[in-house]
């Protein structure tokens, strides 16, 4: 306030005098008057004056006015002009030009208010609660001051906020008030909001920020909006960028699928407004943010491939290959095209596949390349280029070894109808243009990097120079160009090609050492003291002489990696040598390629290092200058101890191999063991069901063999067979009673008989005459015989005192019971007869299942004599290991005392492996337990 106070003492004197009086007056009145309608003119008043005479009506009023929002808040009219006063006195957004100074000054001014305003916290969170009410005139203004505040100071202003109860919440509202002026003022108040401030952007996106912002960007046409769409996708940036929890939020809430159509441009391009070029700048570095290399590995990789799976890269590629496309456009499509492939396989194959709508079909590689290589194209364009076929090949083998292909004589189209890659490739390496002669090496080299297999393949290429002279490899050709003096640029690119087509490849190394004219140039070329220009050249011919004696196999005697030591220490001298290698990465332009893949650079005079080659200086550097300073005989050492390990690792892996392979051996057998007891026991309950239902049967059996008596009588077998087949036990025993009784008067019956057999034996034995009594006798007899049959027809019913009759119908019901008796005796004799037959079988069935229990109990017993013995001989082999470990560790310690560093990444790996091994062993150990 003294500032203030003392800035506005500063001022003239005059007609201010008068305006500061009628302020006070003001200030006065809304003060003290107790009437709202004259505290409502005083505000409105004072708001009247404070664009004008902000430094008074701010040093005055400021108090009043926090005082009117904290007492007034009942009234909307005088809340609105109190609110509208406080940002004209805050805000530094004035509409007539104003001169530099007076600019400075007010931003000055604008700050101080600031500061005195949000000293008491509590008056941000009165602002905040103010914000609530849904009255346009006390929203609307409340917006626009606290979106003052956060331009003012805004990390202090976050800071409230932050820790505000309900303090963002509140602030997400105003996406969704139907009023779009207040709509779209929210949004700039969110960009001021979530500026570099990671909390608060987390709290907004999970506030749903990100499903309204894309419903407002949906509404508002997509890229053909206005500036509401162009201020939504700054506040998308805010709150994604170098924000992995938000980054990860989005892809997982499928956001991603919603921008591929900010991108479907129609076939009539001509009609690109400027906002709709604005508009999508920011939807592909939006795009860019999600993928960007600067991201985690991972994080990247899952936007790639949500991106192609719901074709936006399909769709990008569509406007890379459209015609009428704005130039800035096209390049950052081309950049976003770049990141969204770069080491992602799926993505790279897709892009490789793309052709461009020409007569005939061109691949979309081979037209990019063909803008790199001419010089005509737009600087920023043909660096965009390079960078897409960088992040084509980062990673991606297979594209590698197609673009090294199209150079090979087999596969050059002799017709020469179309163009390849590689034939644009060299074009480019050998034309008069020195960027385009960088670009194609860089790019080439990108093609051989980290990949052996095609820095080989490239020694085979070969060039035709001209009519009736013999073609020269593209190594020679290179080194030609070289030995020639080109530009800078030219030189720089040929050599960085050559450092990375020689590392790590020895028969690239001797193929370069073989033409004799190429080490002699290295070494004058540093042994020369040029100018700082040459400088950078000297520091790569160091390097690729370096590279030639690291990597060097000795397999050209007259190059070998002692003569050419001694070559630098006589010609060059190593001090020397070592203060040229690092002219490289003390030039100012190195750490500015190494921070960033992309080749961005403001003019192609910048175009001097490539991203990758940094990190190969890098590995490189130390290397190449231990290398250096290591006398003959440590080298010999070195290559012995380097034999004698890869020796001795050849053993170990040979042994590591055997013991995995009985670990899997020992694993097989352990299923298989683990396999036959769930068998044996599957077995040994069917053999206990089995003997279970034996027993049963057996009980059954005896049950039958009690019930049908030891003697097999008759009545015994009626009487259980009666019982079985359900005949109540009371009605068994008065037929048995009947059957007796019978059986008594069958027998007194026969005795009667018999004494009437006698008479008649009697009556014949005394016979009278013949004459009178001859038909007596007969008729006698004939009615006796007629006695006899009957009696004996009825021999088992006689019963005193019952007619014939009913004796016959017992007799007759009696002998019918007794046949079914009799049938289902038979059937009872069957039944047992069956059940003997399955007694036995089911006794076969037992017999046959100890067997195979005993054949399963040898098996196992095979089984683990086999573990016992696998056991012994890992035993022996972790021995041998023990004995190589101890060779090893020892070797290890002469090569330190060498001064040769030694990786403890083999002795790690032994340790684990030990571990493991005991773990097998105690598995083991636990399993024999078993």
């Amino acid at each position: 306030m003294n500032f203030l106070r003392g800035v506005m003492g500063g001022q003239s004197a005059g007609p201010q005098h008068t305006e500061a009086e009628t302020i006070q007056k003001l200030c006065d009145r809304v003060a003290s008057s107790t009437l709202l309608d004259d505290r409502r003119n005083a505000v409105r008043a004072l708001k009247s004056l404070s664009k004008k005479y902000r430094l008074e009506v701010g040093i005055q009023a400021m108090e009043h006015l926090i005082h009117v929002l904290q007492t007034d808040r009942s009234d909307s009219e005088i809340i609105g002009y109190a609110l509208d006063t406080l940002y004209n006195i805050i805000s530094n957004d004035e509409e007539e030009e104003v001169e530099e100074n007076s600019t400075r000054q007010s931003e000055d001014l604008g700050s101080q208010f600031t500061e005195i305003f949000i000293k008491q916290q509590e008056n941000v969170t009165l602002l905040l609660s103010l914000l609530e009410e849904f009255d346009f005139h006390v929203r609307w203004p409340g917006v626009k001051l606290l979106t003052s505040l956060l331009k003012q100071l805004g990390p202090q202003v976050q800071q409230i906020i932050l820790v505000s109860p309900m303090g963002v919440s509140r602030l997400m509202d105003l996406l969704a008030d139907s009023r779009e002026v207040i709509r779209n003022d929210g949004v700039l108040l969110l960009q001021a909001l979530t500026r570099s401030n990671g909390a608060i952007q987390k709290i907004v996106a999970f506030e749903n920020a990100f499903e309204r912002l894309l419903d407002i960007i949906t509404e508002e046409g997509n890229s053909d909006g206005g500036i509401v769409v162009e201020d939504c996708l700054i506040l998308l940036q805010n709150l994604l960028k170098n924000n992995n929890s938000n980054q990860n939020f989005f892809k997982e809430g499928s956001y991603i699928q919603r921008m591929k159509p900010w991108f479907e441009v129609g076939e009539e391009n001509s009609g690109w407004s400027a906002q709709k070029v604005t508009n999508l700048h920011l939807m592909l570095q939006l795009v860019r943010v999600l993928v960007s290399p600067n991201n985690p590995p991972g994080a990247t990789s899952s936007c790639q491939k949500a991106m192609f799976q719901c074709g936006l890269l399909q769709q990008l590629c569509t406007i890379l290959m459209a015609t009428g496309v704005p130039a800035d456009i096209l390049t950052e499509t081309i950049n976003t095209v770049s990141e969204v492939i770069r080491g992602c396989q799926v993505n790279q194959d897709y892009f490789a596949s793309v052709n461009a709508p020409s007569n005939p079909p061109r691949p979309a590689i081979v037209v990019l390349l063909m803008s790199m290589v001419n010089e005509r194209q737009p600087f920023v364009l043909r660096c965009a280029v390079l960078y897409c076929f960088q992040c084509f090949l980062y990673k991606n083998q297979k594209g590698q070894g197609e673009i090294v292909s199209t150079l090979l004589p087999s596969t050059i189209d002799a017709t020469g109808t179309s163009v390849s890659a590689g034939q644009l490739l060299c074009g480019g390496l050998f034309s008069t243009d020195s960027l385009s002669n960088w670009c194609a090496a860089v790019a080439l080299a990108h093609a051989l990097q980290e990949n052996a297999t095609q820095k080989e393949q490239l020694l085979r290429v070969q060039l035709a120079t001209s009519i009736g002279n013999p073609p020269v490899s593209l190594l020679q050709q290179c080194t030609n160009i070289l030995s020639q003096g080109s530009k800078i640029q030219t030189r720089v690119g040929l050599l960085m090609l050559l450092c990375t087509w020689l590392s790590n490849c020895p028969i690239a190394v001797t193929h370069f050492l073989h033409n004799s004219a190429n080490v002699p140039f290295l070494t004058g070329q540093i042994a020369e003291n040029l100018g700082e220009e040459e400088q950078l050249v000297q520091g790569l011919c160091a390097l690729l002489l370096g590279i030639s004696i690291y990597f060097n196999d000795n397999s050209l005697e007259s190059y070998m990696k002692e003569k050419l030591k001694q070559l630098i220490e006589k010609r060059i001298g190593k001090e020397n040598f070592i203060e040229k290698l690092g002219f490289i990465s003390k030039h100012e332009l190195y750490s500015r390629a190494s921070q960033k893949p992309q080749p961005n650079f403001p003019s192609p005079e910048y175009m001097i290092f490539d991203h990758e080659f940094t990190k190969l200086v890098k590995e490189l550097e130390g290397v190449i200058t231990k290398a250096i300073y290591k006398s003959s005989e440590e080298d010999k050492q070195e290559e012995e101890v380097k034999k004698t390990l890869e020796q001795h690792d050849s053993i170990v892996t040979h042994y590591k191999n055997m013991i995995r392979e009985q670990d899997l051996q020992l694993e097989e057998l352990k299923q298989h063991i683990s396999t036959l007891k769930c068998q044996n026991e599957q077995l040994q309950t069917a053999v206990t069901q089995q003997v279970s239902q034996i027993q049963q049967h057996k009980d059954q059996y005896n049950l039958l063999k009690v019930q049908l008596g030891k003697d097999n009588q008759h009545q015994g077998s009626y009487s259980d067979g009666t019982q079985m087949n359900g005949i109540q036990p009371e009605e068994i025993g008065r037929l048995r009673e009947e059957i007796e009784e019978l059986k008594s008067n069958q027998e007194l019956l026969q005795s009667q008989l018999a004494e009437k057999d006698s008479f008649i034996e009697n009556l014949k034995s005394s016979q009278p005459s013949p004459g009178t009594n001859e038909q007596s006798p007969a008729t006698a007899s004939a009615r006796d015989s007629e006695q006899i049959a009957e009696l004996k027809q009825a021999k088992s019913v006689p019963v005193p005192g019952e007619s014939e009759t009913v004796i016959a119908t017992k007799t007759t019901d009696v002998e019918g019971r007794l046949s079914a008796l009799l049938q289902e005796t038979k059937e009872l004799k069957s039944e047992i007869k069956a059940l003997s037959e399955e007694r036995t079988a089911i006794k076969e069935q037992l017999d046959s299942s100890n067997s195979t229990i005993a054949i399963l109990q040898n098996e196992k017993n095979k089984l683990e004599v086999d573990i016992t013995d696998s056991k012994k001989e890992q035993d022996d082999l972790l021995v041998l290991l023990a004995d190589q470990d101890q060779k090893i560790f020892s070797l290890k310690n002469k090569l330190k005392e060498l001064g040769h560093p030694v990786e403890e990444e083999d002795e790690l790996e032994s340790g684990d492996q030990d571990d493991e091994d005991d773990e097998d062993e105690d598995d083991s150990k636990e399993q024999g337990h078993i």
